[in-house]
């Protein structure tokens, strides 16, 4: 099994790359999200997935381990194939990922294309209790380093302390947020200005997170 490729990026499709390794060109398929890094006739370096079937034999490409690992995890979705799977990658980053499983959030499942809405609601159930790491690699803290700086404008949120708060009271956390998409806000939104308003004051109630919740979208901080 290939697990791991080095070489001269010979072609960028749609889909797909051609990597030259000592003159072999490797077919690799990636997400956008890791497409979108490489550039034609520079050296690139990806972790590979190999996957074996009956009729052929499929490589796909990650630029980062923890694609890589939420890879593995949503392939073992029923009904998500490899393909469904990049198309997942390419619309949500891992981060994303983590922020939309823990929030259960199934809109943001059905920006990727293939994705309706039953299999997004299969996906959030599925994994709500799932925690994906990042796998500890020699370039790991150099990945977290380039997480931290992803998604502009947003707070990196540490996805493993959110479940740990989840875990101890997960009634609490989705009484506040129900209250708040019954308010009009996007479920998404919701659970992350309910994750500040917990790490601001973890022992609150519901209306004193409801209450924190609501100042944070006023100061559109979250």
């Amino acid at each position: 099994m290939i697990a791991k490729l080095r070489g001269i990026v010979d072609s960028i499709g749609e889909d797909f790359c051609v990597v030259d390794v000592n003159g072999v060109g490797y077919l690799v398929f990636a997400s956008s999200r890791t497409l979108g890094k490489l550039a034609t006739g520079a050296e690139a370096a990806l972790k590979i997935e190999t996957v074996v079937r009956e009729d052929s034999i499929s490589l796909y490409g990650f630029y980062d381990a923890w694609e890589k690992e939420w890879f593995l995890t949503l392939t073992k979705v029923q009904g998500v194939g490899a393909k469904v799977c990049l198309s997942i990658l390419s619309a949500l980053s891992p981060n994303q990922l983590a922020q939309a499983v823990s929030a259960q959030d199934k809109a943001s499942f059905t920006r990727a294309n293939g994705v309706g809405p039953k299999l997004a609601a299969r996906i959030v159930t599925e994994l709500k209790d799932k925690i994906v790491t990042i796998p500890l690699t020699a370039d790991s803290k150099e990945f977290a380093k380039e997480m931290n700086n992803m998604d502009a404008g947003q707070e990196t949120e540490n996805y493993e302390d959110q479940l740990a708060v989840r875990a101890e009271d997960p009634n609490l956390m989705e009484d506040a947020i129900s209250a708040l998409v019954n308010l009009g806000y996007q479920r998404l939104e919701a659970y992350r200005a309910v994750n500040k308003a917990l790490a601001e004051q973890p022992d609150a109630d519901v209306s004193g997170i409801i209450r924190l919740a609501l100042k944070e979208f006023a100061n559109k901080e979250f």
